[in-house]
């Protein structure tokens, strides 16, 4: 009997039915990968498991009993622990102060700080996690701050860990440590189930693996036996042509976007962008590399009008924006793909088509005299959800419906539409399947093919490199690397971005 046990899991919502009678196992100590397209059931199911979500039918069995799973306060009490794509922490708080949050030692009703940093600490170094118990969250990285969702886990004796992508916000070299904790956590007998879009990361982590495709079993796997290929077509039910990038015969000399000496401050006040210079031309795209955190999120703030800037310019097609209102660049060919969708992309309680029109509802053909042309919406709604494979029956259906991968579609497909002249891509492909993956890369390389001028910020350096044209390393608000894709690599390109400028002779090439 298998350590656990998921039997005939289904769950429907709304016009969707994301699990369809689901049979998932793990074995005590393994490492599980779980892969499908978006909306395939992964989140769902794990959210099931972890409490998150009731099923409609079937059955949980856990260590050989039947268990029932409420609420996430059940899931932990029965020894796991869930780490989601948007971490939970608060920031304003210490590492110790987080990981104990709700389960604090205490002494006659007194908070004991001490013992709670001693515990942190002590967890921290036996798993290898290297956290400060002492910082606060806004003084960490994306990493640091998920080995802090890691160590609530461990503080709360979690046995079964459940990791929603997480990778997606990580360097390689987070990876690969954020890889040897879990490694060191099988060793100890902990089971980990592994939810990727990175089909490299599930053959190197992994032992097995379950594809889900439409919300049904499609196949399940010994790692060793299988390879990317054969996932793919369990995921998506044929074969996906990689996305070729064109070389550009001749760069074009029309400047579309341009930056200069840009300086802008943080929500703390703080120089977070520091002196940015450069130039996007028409048909080209221009990588920004770098961890999150240094600069990258103000910089697309201020280009898009979303933040005030504090020195420097910025023009589009040659006429200064700097000071000009959002809607207003937009109108002039500003498209941006924002780097947090559900807070700044979407609106998760308005439709799908409203969601598609957002950005030019006002304007005609959409609007006349104040009234909406709804059949218009629709039918425009309709051509995007085919055109850009969004999962759902009806552009009518409330957008929080769609899984993250759906909903990162919505706001690319909005985006495009609309015939940018510059494009800010921010993380564009972030939770997307493969195929969407390569979809988004398509759209966008026929768009730079027709002249379009993109700004791509992405924390994949595959991405990254396989896009760009130019590359750009950003470190604590500065450009530190300026570099063609073929004359680096990820290595290169991860030591640029921690601020390592001068590689000495004879380093790893």
């Amino acid at each position: 009997m298998s350590y656990l046990e998921m039997r005939g899991i289904t769950k429907r919502f709304p016009g969707v039915l994301a699990d369809d009678a689901v049979n998932f196992s793990v074995e005590q100590g393994e490492i599980h990968a779980l892969v499908g397209e978006n909306g395939a059931g992964k989140t769902t199911l794990m959210r099931i498991l972890y409490g998150m979500e009731t099923a409609d039918e079937g059955v949980i069995i856990l260590r050989g009993k039947q268990v029932q799973i409420p609420n996430p306060k059940a899931a932990i009490a029965l020894g796991i622990g869930m780490v989601h794509q948007h971490f939970q922490l608060i920031p304003s708080l210490t590492v110790a102060e987080n990981v104990v949050l709700n389960l604090e030692p205490r002494r006659g009703g007194f908070f004991i700080k001490k013992a709670a940093v001693r515990t942190v600490r002590e967890l921290s170094e036996r798993f290898g996690l290297n956290i400060d118990p002492l910082a606060h969250i806004t003084e960490l990285s994306v990493g640091e701050q998920q080995r802090v969702e890691i160590l609530k886990l461990l503080y709360r004796k979690a046995e079964l860990i459940i990791l929603d992508e997480p990778t997606a916000v990580l360097t390689p070299q987070e990876t690969h440590d954020l890889f040897e904790v879990l490694r060191r956590f099988k060793a100890e007998g902990r089971t980990i189930i592994f939810i990727t879009h990175k089909l490299g990361e599930v053959l190197e982590i992994s032992q097995r693996v379950t594809v889900l495709r439409r919300g049904r079993v499609s196949g399940v796997l010994e790692t060793a036996n299988t390879n990317e290929i054969e996932l793919v077509q369990l995921m998506v039910g044929h074969e996906i042509i990689p996305t070729i990038k064109e070389q550009i015969a001749q760069a074009s000399q029309e400047v579309v976007l341009a930056v200069d000496n840009l300086e802008v401050e943080d929500d703390r006040g703080f120089k977070a962008v520091d002196g940015v210079s450069f130039e996007v031309r028409r048909g080209e795209i221009v990588g920004i590399a770098g961890v999150e955190g240094n600069g990258q999120r103000e910089l697309i703030e201020a280009l898009a009008g979303l933040r005030s800037v504090s020195h420097g310019t910025i023009r589009l097609d040659g006429v200064d924006i700097t000071y000009v209102p959002n809607r207003a660049r937009r109108e002039n060919g500003l498209a941006v793909i924002p780097a947090d969708r559900s807070v700044e992309g979407l609106s998760l309680s308005s439709t799908i088509a409203e969601n598609l029109i957002s950005t030019r509802y006002y304007c005609s053909p959409y609007s006349r005299r104040g009234f909406l042309n709804l059949s218009l919406i629709n039918s425009y709604a309709y051509n995007l959800i085919k055109r850009f494979d969004i999962r759902t029956n009806s552009p009518g259906f409330p957008a929080g419906i769609l899984s993250g991968g759906n909903l990162q579609r919505v706001v690319v497909a909005r985006e495009l539409a609309s015939m940018p002249r510059i494009l800010i891509a921010a993380h564009p492909t972030r939770g997307l399947d493969v195929s969407g993956t390569n979809a988004v890369h398509q759209e966008m390389l026929k768009f730079r093919h027709e002249g379009l001028g993109i700004l791509l910020v992405s924390a994949d350096l595959e991405e990254i490199l396989s896009l760009s044209d130019r590359i750009l390393v950003m470190y604590r608000g500065k450009i530190v690397g300026d570099v063609k894709p073929s004359e680096t690599n990820q290595v290169k390109l991860g030591i640029l971005m921690a601020g390592i400028t001068q590689i000495q002779e004879g380093s790893r090439q």
